[in-house]
């Protein structure tokens, strides 16, 4: 049931990320989409880091949030830098809907339920963000800087992803 939750929460991000398809987005637009991917993974973090008591759920949380808060760092002081302000968009406010609902649904679990959950959304999660970042938003992105930054992310965030499914094998 649970892995079954992750896929339609997966799911449901993948409308709001196939928005940022067509027409292409800008800049502005992709640093609001990565810097709202990355604070949605934080407060799942937060989420999990009040509610879990697995050890190994626990270090991913914290490893989420350490990662997460510094490349949104990262991309604040480059937005800064190329004064560019982030643009709101389709995407980024589909991902924050589709966040909510599942920071309430995990919210209402405990337990090695929550853990289960909390695990299978982050892997379906870190696919998609991933699949849009290699797909979509670094092929998009037109300041090289920018480009860099997405692309650093992603190598990063595909390790969190291979974290997330090594720990959803071990709570099978």
């Amino acid at each position: 049931m649970f892995a079954r939750t992750a896929l339609v929460a997966a799911l449901a991000l993948v409308p709001a990320l196939a928005v940022a398809q067509a027409p292409k987005p800008t800049d502005p637009q992709i640093a609001h989409i990565a810097y709202t991917a990355g604070k949605i993974d934080v407060d799942a973090a937060k989420l999990a880091l009040k509610k879990s008591h697995n050890r190994e759920v626990l270090t991913f949380a914290r490893e989420m949030e350490r990662d997460h808060t510094a490349v949104n760092n990262k991309a604040l002081a480059l937005v800064k830098k190329l004064n560019v302000t982030p643009e709101d968009n389709a995407t980024s406010q589909s991902l924050v809907t589709a966040a909510t609902a599942k920071q309430k649904e995990l919210s209402g679990l405990k337990g090695a339920a929550f853990d289960k959950a909390y695990i299978d959304n982050e892997v379906a999660y870190h696919k998609t963000v991933n699949g849009a970042l290699q797909d979509t938003l670094i092929p998009s992105a037109q300041n090289g800087e920018l480009k860099a930054l997405l692309q650093t992310g992603l190598k990063l965030f595909q390790s969190h992803q291979a974290h997330a499914e090594q720990i959803d094998g071990e709570l099978h």
